[in-house]
């Protein structure tokens, strides 16, 4: 269980579908609702220490380096009522699959692709 921090909740892994990934060798994909600057300081902390807490990293430092390396995708995110998880969409709303997605539906999304480094 994460512990309570300024900033805790506002990345989580995203397990979710259609992304097309950058890096072959993405460790982990992080995504926030909402489209974050990467490199605001508060928004960086945030993702360092859950990418360290999730057991992706061994120390905030290596976290840091691993953020420095990753992949940052503005875009958007629904779930459809069919399905249970997120499906990733582009800012006008059409998924990897050729699907539109109501404006409405959409849910503005950060995703960041953090490759593993030493």
């Amino acid at each position: 269980m994460k512990d309570s921090r300024i900033g805790e909740s506002l990345w989580s892994v995203w397990e979710g579908e259609g992304l097309p990934i950058t890096l072959s060798e993405a460790e982990v994909i992080y995504y926030t609702h909402e489209h974050v600057d990467i490199e605001n300081e508060v928004v960086r902390r945030a993702l360092a220490s859950s990418i360290q807490r999730d057991g992706i990293s061994l120390s905030l430092g290596q976290s840091f380096r691993m953020i420095e390396q990753s992949v940052v995708t503005l875009g958007a995110s629904t779930t459809f009522p069919s399905a249970r998880i997120p499906t990733y969409c582009d800012e006008n709303g059409e998924t990897l699959y050729g699907d539109m997605v109501e404006p409405e539906e959409l849910v503005p999304t950060t995703f960041v692709e953090v490759p593993y480094v030493d």
